[in-house]
């Protein structure tokens, strides 16, 4: 039948990947959540994909009586599960839908389970019920897991902290046990400090005698996200999960007031990127190596970094940055890749719930920047965080504008009218701070059709970048231009 069909001629394996996954187009159902996030654009495109990705997303998510609580799927479509890494490449997303309160719950459930019995992990993969999912977890001695899971984890929290500001990712005692616990005796645990962790082994931690023939003994502390090869002993995503980490936890303990431990973790985030800068760069393909194989040489390209660029951001796809921007050079390149729904897993919850969050950040250019509140003592008029925006419409969209977009205890809205005029509002919610930023170097910008000096700044590819700093209060608008249409 499938020969008939044409399912296993040269193009087989993509043609049955594509029959297997699907491409359906959900429709908001009976009783389905709703989302208030809304994108209207003279590009009738981005609205379309956009409208996709946030009704499948909204279908995956469940807040009603399930016993792990209001969770959404992250995971292989059908197992009614969220794993780790999934979980952390769709907390973005998630947030901008409105579901702060599924991350928070999910998240307390990962660090609900850490333990000393499974080495400081947690489980990869947990259930509705709030179960380790059978495929993943035997018992405590015998499960998967990827060793960079634990620094997604903190770094997810405090990201979600950034976003929402919510005390229970800073005051939660589960919480900060699995921060404790991962930037301490995990990284003890598995070999991962700066002193042994290029010359760990493959496998620690072995309980029993090993098996090579069961599933679980080798894949109990995989050292990395590559999980067919069972041969390499560290792979790049390891260190760099792991210095975004440690830049995590340090600003978790700036904003507890914890100026000592912070400056520990500041230095520890800054050694790690010293082994990547100066060991894993390989000068000679202009980007990161991938692993460290079985005989501990570094080989393969890890897709990070590009030319002179040793990007080092870590978060879903290097978009969900908290103080970022969009790292392309070329826009329309962006909004292209973003707005193709050409590939065959459209049916993986990562796809819509990432998708979401990529348009917001890249497309409409919204991220949020986090100061140490340490520094209010040295600085005037400290804020925690601050709103920048940098349009990403390139030379393909005329105007697009999101609506309802959750920042904090502020909904806000933001239109960019091609590369040159940006109109923020806040919608609801206490006064907050707006950096608009453009493209070029600027002498001053419009606001509100008034100029105001602008303070010019270069991003790490050398880009010259253009910004001012206003208030926008409960319900007001502002808008910014550069005058040049």
């Amino acid at each position: 039948m499938l020969t008939a069909i044409g399912l296993l001629g040269p193009a087989s394996h993509s043609a049955l990947a594509q029959l297997v996954t699907g491409a359906s187009k959900v429709k908001a159902g009976a009783g389905q959540l709703q989302s208030k996030l809304e994108i209207t654009s003279s590009n009738a495109k981005l609205v379309e994909v956009f409208e996709w990705a946030r009704t499948q997303a909204m279908a995956y998510t469940f807040d009603q009586n399930d016993p792990v609580g209001p969770w959404y799927e992250a995971v292989e479509p059908g197992r009614e599960a969220f794993c780790i890494r999934d979980t952390c490449h769709q907390t973005l997303g998630a947030h901008m839908l409105g579901l702060a309160r599924c991350n928070l719950n999910m998240l307390r459930r990962f660090a609900e389970h850490l333990s000393d019995s499974k080495d400081w992990c947690s489980y990869w993969e947990i259930d509705r019920f709030n179960r380790p999912a059978p495929v993943d977890y035997k018992d405590d001695a015998e499960f998967w897991y990827n060793l960079p899971s634990n620094f997604d984890l903190v770094d997810c929290c405090y990201r979600m902290y950034v976003w929402t500001g919510d005390p229970a990712y800073i005051e939660d005692p589960m919480l900060l046990n699995l921060y404790d616990r991962t930037v301490n005796d995990y990284v003890e645990r598995w070999g991962l400090d700066i002193d042994h962790i290029m010359t760990r082994p493959r496998l620690l931690n072995v309980r029993g005698i090993f098996d090579t023939k069961k599933k679980f003994p080798k894949n109990r502390g995989i050292p990395g996200y590559n999980e067919g090869d069972h041969s390499y002993v560290l792979g790049f995503d390891v260190l760099a999960s792991q210095r975004a980490a440690y830049l995590a936890y340090a600003h978790i303990q700036q904003v507890r007031q914890n100026a000592t431990l912070a400056a520990t973790f500041l230095g520890k985030a800054a050694a790690v990127e010293k082994l990547l800068r100066e060991t894993w760069w390989n000068k000679t393909d202009q980007c990161f190596y991938a692993r460290l194989n079985k005989d501990h040489q570094l080989e393969g390209r890890s897709g990070r970094g590009s030319g002179a660029t040793q990007t080092l951001d870590w978060n879903a796809e290097g978009t969900s940055d908290t103080a970022g921007f969009p790292r392309a050079d070329d826009t329309n390149a962006v909004v292209s890749r973003l707005l193709d729904l050409s590939h065959a897993r459209l049916e993986y919850p990562e796809i819509s719930f990432a998708r979401v969050g990529d348009i917001v950040s890249d497309i409409i250019g919204v991220n949020l920047q986090f100061t140490s509140p340490l520094l209010s003592s040295v600085e005037g008029n400290w804020v925690e965080v601050t709103v920048k925006t940098l349009s990403g419409l390139g030379s393909t969209i005329d105007w697009a504008e999101i609506r309802n977009l959750p920042i904090r205890a502020c909904e806000v809205s933001i239109r960019h009218d091609g590369n040159s005029r940006t109109t923020f509002t806040n919608q609801r919610g206490p006064a907050l701070i707006w950096r608009a930023f453009f493209d070029g170097q600027h002498q001053s910008l419009l606001v509100n059709g008034q100029p105001v000096k602008a303070a010019v700044e270069a991003d790490d590819r050398g880009r010259s970048l253009s910004s001012v700093r206003v208030t926008v209060g409960a319900g007001g608008t502002v808008s910014v231009e550069t005058g040049k249409g």
